[in-house]
């Protein structure tokens, strides 16, 4: 049998403690949080949904939970789940293009159609509201006398 490699056995003792201290405090996002990121580094993406499913009920108006969400979905190939959540991440107010492009749980979802439309939207919606409005007509001038 193979030795498994320290951070191996880090993760996994990660997952153990985690997975104890919610047996006890099972809404203790403190712990769902890493707990989440733990499934996920160790290739355990099913688990990692499910912890991100019960943080979007117990933060439903957090961002970076459903972009958590998203990349949980993106990993387990469900694209239009991924968009969907990826889009209410954005509702709520996450804007962070540049990690969006480079985070490799995305790969999945970044192939997709559909994600490179919500991106051209976003970048059009995003200049639209950068840009100064229109200046004013001319100030109307008073009557001839």
């Amino acid at each position: 049998m193979p030795r498994r490699s320290k951070s191996t056995e880090l993760l996994d003792f990660e997952i153990v403690f985690y997975e104890k201290l919610l047996q006890a405090y099972p809404d203790f996002i403190d712990a769902l949080l890493p707990l989440g990121t733990a499934y996920t580094r160790r290739g355990l993406y099913e688990k990692g949904l499910a912890i991100d499913l019960k943080l979007t009920h117990l933060r439903g108006d957090d961002p970076m939970t459903w972009y958590n969400l998203a990349c949980s979905y993106s990993l387990l190939k469900r694209v239009d789940d991924a968009m969907s959540s990826l889009r209410r991440s954005f509702e709520l107010g996450y804007t962070d293009v540049r990690h969006l492009q480079q985070d490799p749980d995305l790969v999945t979802l970044r192939q997709s159609q559909q994600y490179r439309q919500f991106l051209e939207a976003f970048a059009s919606t995003a200049a639209a509201k950068a840009s100064p409005p229109p200046p004013a007509g001319p100030a109307s001038a008073p009557p001839p006398a």
